[in-house]
């Protein structure tokens, strides 16, 4: 299957694209089967496919345009505090302390090894045998932890100076390990991406490991979330306001109907915002976040940016943003200054200008609530 034309491609950009953006773009829009291509205003250059795009289908699938880290999302859930409560530098140390412990980084060891995974992921299986062999290894050990890189534990106030709790994480290695297998079994399309038939087996069997996936990386966050709240109970005898609870993910793929027909939405680095849907876009872990409900805009395949989006590859960052860079554009906001080397690369100014990008996306979402960091747990 080849594509007559090129796909419409529309784009809500907070500055211009880079060159090496645009060509993939170009790529993205020539793809055998994609006849939309959504961008977002947090576009970035992300391997394959673009972090911050959006593609539609009519049949085939590409694990490409949903990345590695499938289910990869946000949440965000209120705890019955008054946010000054992380005003006093011990305290933020206390609470620092309490999230080392309980929220590994990498995965559990010794007796935090839970015994056995949820309901929800023992009920289905996997398509392969070494896939449900590391589910019973990997999956064990994993579930409850943060992984590196931009995934994060934030504490924010609101404008009211309430206290809630951000968290950002997905399916750890068990989606990467999903997408190498079938990226295995996939075809090359003419414009070099893999590509699966949603209707084959190979394609079906994609999908349901998908879903699993996606049901990984969501009770991975609320596991962490379940933990953060154990540390509170033990510092401040409070518990989380679970009504509150914001809880998305925003790499995957899915059917869904626009433009009158069924499609398979891939988002990369882009969250749904179908009419009233309620969401979370973090900023940097110095700048600001929102709670969003979308505007259902049909031009965006009902979708937004996922985050502010990086300004500056890794490597880049790493070389230009020092370590007293750092520390200065982290100025009011907790965090292990013994990271501090290691974290260049994410700094504040590695990443885009999250008012600019929230301008970019008016007609996509509504803003709720806007927060500020308070004290950020990253993994190094």
């Amino acid at each position: 299957m080849t594509n007559d034309a090129t796909a419409k491609v529309t784009k809500w950009l907070s500055e211009p694209l880079p060159a090496d953006v645009s060509r993939a773009l170009d790529r993205l829009a020539q793809t055998d089967d994609v006849c939309h291509v959504a961008v977002m205003p947090d576009v970035h250059l992300a391997g394959e496919v673009c972090n911050g795009t959006v593609i539609a289908t009519r049949e085939l699938i590409y694990p490409q345009a949903v990345g590695s880290d499938i289910g990869c999302g946000m949440l965000a859930v209120a705890c019955d505090l008054p946010a000054d409560v992380l005003a006093n530098e011990l305290t933020a140390a206390r609470v620092l302390a309490g999230l080392y412990e309980h929220v590994p980084a990498n995965k559990h060891s010794g007796g935090r090894v839970p015994d056995q995974l949820p309901d929800e992921l023992m009920r289905h299986d996997l398509s392969s045998p070494s896939l449900v062999k590391l589910k019973s290894r990997d999956g064990l050990y994993q579930l409850g932890s943060l992984g590196r890189g931009n995934h994060f534990v934030e504490f924010q106030s609101d404008l009211q100076g309430r206290l809630w709790l951000m968290l950002h994480s997905g399916s750890r290695g068990m989606g990467q390990a999903i997408s190498e297998h079938h990226l295995r079994q996939a075809e090359l399309s003419v414009s070099g991406l893999s590509f699966l038939d949603g209707s084959h087996p190979d394609g079906v069997a994609y999908l349901s490991d998908l879903n699993w996936a996606i049901e990984y990386a969501m009770q991975n966050r609320l596991a962490m979330a379940r933990a953060v709240e154990a540390v509170m109970q033990t510092l401040f005898a409070t518990e989380f306001d679970w009504t509150s609870l914001i809880h998305s993910h925003h790499n995957h793929v899915q059917r869904e109907v626009h433009f009158g027909q069924e499609l398979w939405v891939h988002r990369k680095g882009a969250l749904p915002a179908a009419e009233s849907q309620a969401g979370v876009i973090p900023g940097s872990m110095g700048s600001r976040s929102y709670h969003v409900t979308g505007r259902g805009l049909p031009e965006s395949l009902q979708s937004s940016s996922h985050g502010a989006g990086r300004a500056m590859a890794r490597q880049a960052a790493r070389q230009r943003i020092s370590r007293r860079d750092l520390q200065q554009q982290m100025r009011g906001v907790w965090f292990n200054q013994r990271q501090a080397d290691s974290l260049r690369d994410e700094a504040p100014s590695a990443y885009k200008d999250i008012g600019r990008v929230m301008r970019a996306q008016r007609d996509l979402t509504r803003i709720i609530r806007e927060l500020k960091p308070l004290l950020v747990y990253k993994g190094s």
